[in-house]
């Protein structure tokens, strides 16, 4: 049986493994916030985007052979895929306080010529709100549909969730570019990011899916704490590299220098 995890074995740490299997081993309740952004499914597509991974019009695109070739490729058959993303939030509010809530962002598309609106994987989940994320850029060669310029948020909130002072002037439409100096085939901007945690007075932030660190860039900025939960190693050590990055550039190191052992 699996090692329980106590706060200290995941608090300002990136953890390596399945995100359902370490939630699994976290305490109930122990988290305030969760900001996230699972793949996709890309490659199993009936469009001639990624269409049973050979490519097409993305033939060089980074993602075409997974996230990361020996861990995950991001072609789940379909009912597999929302059976697990499920599997995911489940956990997600399990370890969520009871004034917690869920930024899941998620991406709509065509499959066989109809809208595939992820409805199949929050339904029965506390959906409050759906947030509008205006992507600048992107390409759609189909003529069978407008060009497609926005992902979606989900906000799934539990009874007790309300936002920061101020925070619903944002309003329900974020427009917000996309990160491209990533090595990440798939990067979570962080401005993003920053505008879902600074709507909230959450202090514990967790990412199951953390990627390329993001999130723990984000929180950190805002003096806020993370959790992060990451499949593979390769993207582990670049949420390393860059966080440490990030908190040695001067203002940051500054302001830090009195907060003894925070990230060791």
């Amino acid at each position: 049986m699996a090692k329980a995890l106590k706060q200290k074995d995941f608090l300002n740490k990136f953890i390596n493994g399945r995100c359902e299997e370490v939630m699994s081993r976290m305490p109930d309740e122990c988290v305030d916030l969760i900001v996230t952004s699972p793949p996709y499914n890309l490659r199993n597509s009936t469009g001639n985007g990624m269409k049973d991974g050979r490519g097409g019009k993305w033939s060089n695109a980074a993602l075409l052979k997974g996230y990361e070739d020996a861990e995950y490729n991001d072609n789940l058959p379909h009912e597999e895929y929302v059976a697990w993303q499920r599997e995911c939030l489940t956990q997600m509010m399990r370890v969520l306080k009871p004034d917690g809530a869920i930024f899941y962002n998620h991406k709509w598309r065509v499959q066989a010529g109809l809208l595939q609106d992820r409805q199949d994987i929050v339904t029965g989940f506390p959906v409050r709100q759906i947030i509008i994320w205006r992507r600048k850029g992107g390409i759609n060669f189909n003529k069978g549909y407008f060009l497609p310029t926005f992902e979606v948020i989900y906000l799934i909130a539990k009874k007790d969730f309300v936002l920061a002072k101020g925070a619903n002037s944002f309003g329900d439409i974020w427009e917000v570019t996309q990160e491209v100096k990533n090595e990440h085939p798939a990067p979570f901007p962080i401005a993003l990011v920053e505008r879902a945690i600074s709507s909230t007075n959450a202090e514990i932030i967790l990412d199951p899916f953390m990627g390329s660190g993001t999130t723990a860039i984000a929180a950190t900025k805002l003096g806020r704490s993370f959790v992060g939960i990451e499949l593979s190693e390769k993207y582990i050590k670049t949420s390393q590299k860059r966080l440490k990055s990030f908190l040695m550039e001067p203002q940051v190191k500054e302001k830090k220098s009195k907060q003894d052992g925070l990230f060791d």
